[in-house]
């Protein structure tokens, strides 16, 4: 167990492994000497997981059938609507937590996600595997990272950009689920092209995700076909009559509004000012942001310790139901001109207003480094 008085402040005392790029007047982070004081919190309980999910998704669900058929604008709809998004977001937002968690003991979760949240919202688990360049200390910030853009170093249009992708992703995914998927088994080489360009949840629209030699293939035709399935079985539904273009319409804005709240929330989670060159890993734990505040706004954007993204971007394997203790720790024994402490904002609203000082400045300077993100699309595309 932890012991308080074991823990020292040389935290952020001690060097890290690339830590020579640390600010004047800011102490590096030290990873070896903060995993000590977390090293007790590593391991998930996967009991949470199981008790969080299934009442979460319950509420989800609940609420989605209310908003389905309650009488278009009454005060049952629009609760029902404004409830099932926030659920329906926090019971999605797991697939953060499967990516990176790998244990036997969670395998009966991951599968249980995937037929109960994957398949029915086409988005199992493998199509966030993406992830983990986020987390590749050579690829972190730079366009070979599908969840990074520059928007605090660009000028503001590039942040109306990409809240504009919102509105297409939920007819994108039924495309790739119903056309491509199945044309894509008809060739090898259009399958890796799909693989490759159609298969990742990213921000990034110049993204290219790497297949290594150890990608699951079979697994992604079980999951693909899996969805192909279900979309077929809601055009089934439709033409027979048993379901309406207007609960599909409604189903299609409840996406929007689930997909719009991560969206919003992923504003705050980096800085977002890297220009495309690659960090070190001091520079990776500057650019990353913790929400100071418990408000609840942070309750409904943050779930499942996402608040915590400084913490996490540390020590990707810790679960988020530890989060909260393992950045109590931190706190305690981080000086104060520590590198942990500089990257905690107030609030969300002052990240945001961050990012668009940030991009005001671009903008009046002239600084596009979307050009960069641009530009590698062209190469890699070229290769």
């Amino acid at each position: 167990m932890y012991d308080s008085n074991q823990g020292t402040r040389s935290v952020v005392k001690q060097g890290v492994e690339s830590s020579a790029t640390a600010k004047p007047g800011v102490r590096p982070f030290s990873r070896p000497e903060a995993k000590r004081l977390v090293q007790d919190l590593l391991t998930p309980k996967p009991l949470l997981y199981w008790i969080d999910f299934l009442m979460t998704v319950s509420i989800g669900y609940g609420c989605a059938a209310v908003y389905l058929t309650a009488p278009a604008f009454s005060p049952m709809q629009i609760i029902a609507f404004l409830l099932s998004g926030p659920a329906l977001f926090r019971a999605g937002i797991f697939i953060h937590e499967i990516v990176h968690r790998e244990e036997p003991s969670m395998a009966g979760f991951r599968l249980a996600w995937n037929l109960i949240i994957g398949i029915p919202l086409l988005m199992h688990s493998l199509l966030y595997r993406n992830h983990l360049d986020h987390h590749h200390p050579r690829k972190f910030g730079t366009p070979a990272d599908g969840e990074y853009l520059p928007l605090g170093a660009a000028p503001i249009q590039a942040t109306f950009l990409y809240l504009a992708q919102i509105l297409t992703l939920p007819s994108l995914t039924i495309v790739r689920f119903l056309v491509l998927v199945p044309l894509s088994l008809l060739h090898p080489r259009f399958r890796r092209w799909v693989i490759e360009r159609w298969s990742s949840y990213i921000i990034n629209p110049y993204y290219r995700r790497v297949v290594p030699p150890t990608e699951p293939l079979g697994s992604w035709v079980v999951w693909d076909l899996l969805g192909f399935l279900w979309v077929v079985g809601i055009l089934a539904l439709l033409f027979k009559g048993l379901i309406t273009w207007a609960m599909v319409g409604r189903l299609y804005g409840l996406a929007v509004w689930t997909i719009s709240l991560n969206y919003i929330r992923n504003l705050t989670a980096h800085r977002y000012v890297n220009r495309g060159s690659r960090m070190t890993y001091e520079e990776q734990i500057e650019d990353s942001l913790t929400i100071g505040e418990g408000s609840l706004l942070t309750l409904l954007l943050f779930p499942v310790g996402l608040r915590y993204h400084t913490l996490h971007h540390a020590f990707p394997l810790m679960p988020y139901h530890s989060m909260g203790e393992a950045h109590r720790r931190l706190m305690e024994q981080s000086a104060e001109d520590s590198v942990y402490r500089s990257t905690i904002v107030p609030s969300y609203w002052a990240a945001i207003r961050e990012l668009l000082r940030g991009a005001r400045m671009a903008g009046q300077a002239g600084q596009n480094p979307m050009q960069v993100w641009r530009s590698s699309e062209t190469t890699m595309s070229a290769q």
